[in-house]
């Protein structure tokens, strides 16, 4: 598509991807997602080259597996697709190796880092969080300004996200943005993502002083130095053997996993669920009526929404998927987006329905030994959110345009002008 498109930096204008050869399509393209304009791209993929072959892109070279069944095929072997050395599709930089924690790991190591952290976000501990998420959220909505045009992204899906993280790490609550624009930090290069203005020194500068402040942290909760008995991801991450010791680039990736994680994914499926009750109001109606469906319309908001647009794996060995000979060392990129909007899995995939039947069988938490450990946590939150908003408002009507993150990973708003129409 580099060819078929304007420069980079000049402004753009979304072309149709029928009228180019094929083999030009690049859909690691950024703006494609700012412009929301990726979608035929993606069905022309699955169409016509499920398993696509990009041979020149900001990122170099790469696959495009965009079906349902191919995706969960790599997904099922990760030793011949492997998540290291990054599970994005750019490289990591040579001068500042950043490594993305546990989801960048394979066998045994990536399942003893996974394990330290799962009682922080099992059962067990989301029933004990469930009335102080609830809590939160009618705060949140009562604070809300009336008759009058807000951000639904700053002041809703981006505040509760950043409340919960900062209860899963006990972190200082006054403190909490601090979470949210380290997030944006860690999935953000100069120009793109969530924040601009920024140079690749001062976001590496802002990463380190993330982790300047969390070895602070570390520090007073090893061996339960201040005495306070915890169930957070810092206490558990210092107090067990097998990351206790993790050197310091390996641990700010791994607090960045746990922040990304925790922040990105939800917040953006909270401004997307919003969006999708606005642009299908007749699904909007059959939620005031049934108000019992939200469960399920939680499934379809992360499907329909897909948070993280992909994640690569790197082919360890010579292979062949969908009858392409994928050689060691290629780029291997599953693009959930594409999956979930694939008809050959997903019944009526372009169409949102949250009463859809098999709402969770999508692909926006991975699939297999990297399915997304906060996946609870996430539903969760979107519930507790719907059953008070529903108690206090007829619709949170969308009153402008949305502004998309410019980015091929994070698949986010920045913002969301909306007003609330009372009962």
């Amino acid at each position: 598509m580099s060819e078929a498109l304007e420069s980079k930096d000049s402004p753009f204008t979304p072309v149709d991807p029928y009228s180019i050869p094929l083999d030009q399509i690049d859909v690691s393209d950024a703006r494609l997602f700012q412009t929301d304009s990726h979608w035929k791209f993606f069905e022309r993929l699955r169409d016509e080259d499920p398993v696509h072959y990009c041979a020149q892109s900001d990122f170099g070279p790469y696959w495009s597996v965009t079906r349902y069944d191919d995706i969960v095929t790599v997904e099922k072997d990760p030793e011949t697709y492997s998540s290291s050395p990054t599970i994005v599709i750019g490289d990591p930089a040579a001068d500042f190796r950043l490594r993305p924690g546990f989801i960048g790991m394979d066998g045994p190591t990536h399942i003893a880092h996974r394990r330290v952290v799962q009682p922080v976000v099992a059962p067990r501990n989301l029933k004990r969080l469930e009335p102080v998420v609830r809590k939160h959220v009618i705060d949140i909505l009562d604070g809300l300004p009336r008759g009058e045009t807000f951000d639904w992204v700053d002041r809703v899906s981006i505040e509760l996200t950043t409340i919960l993280l900062a209860t899963l790490f006990d972190f200082p609550f006054e403190e909490r943005r601090k979470l949210t624009f380290w997030s944006d930090m860690a999935t953000s290069s100069p120009g793109t993502g969530a924040l601009h203005g920024i140079t690749e020194e001062e976001r590496r500068g802002h990463l380190m002083d993330c982790l300047a402040y969390f070895e602070d942290i570390w520090r007073q909760r090893t061996g339960g130095a201040d005495g306070v008995e915890r169930l957070d991801f810092v206490s558990a991450l210092a107090n067990d053997g097998a990351t206790a010791d993790m050197e310091p680039m390996l641990k700010l990736g791994t607090l960045n996993l746990l922040i990304v994680g925790g922040n990105d994914t939800t917040r953006n499926s909270i401004s997307g669920g919003v969006l999708a009750l606005n642009e299908h109001p007749s699904e909007y109606q059959k939620l005031r009526d049934d108000p019992s469906l939200i469960p399920n319309m939680v499934s379809e908001m992360i499907r329909w929404q897909t948070p993280l647009a992909h994640m690569r794996r790197t082919a360890t060995r010579d292979t062949e998927l969908a009858g392409k000979q994928i050689k060691a060392g290629e780029k291997v990129v599953m693009w959930y987006v594409s999956a979930n909007r694939d008809e050959r899995a997903i019944p009526r995939a372009d169409e949102f329905l949250i009463d859809r039947k098999n709402a969770r069988q999508h692909l926006s938490f991975g699939w297999g030994v990297h399915f997304c450990v906060g996946s609870r946590v996430a539903e969760m939150q979107l519930q507790v959110l719907w059953e008070e908003i529903l108690k206090r408002f007829h619709t949170v009507e969308v009153v402008g345009e949305p502004v998309r993150v410019r980015s091929n990973f994070v698949k986010g708003f920045s913002e969301l002008p909306v007003r609330l129409r009372p009962l």
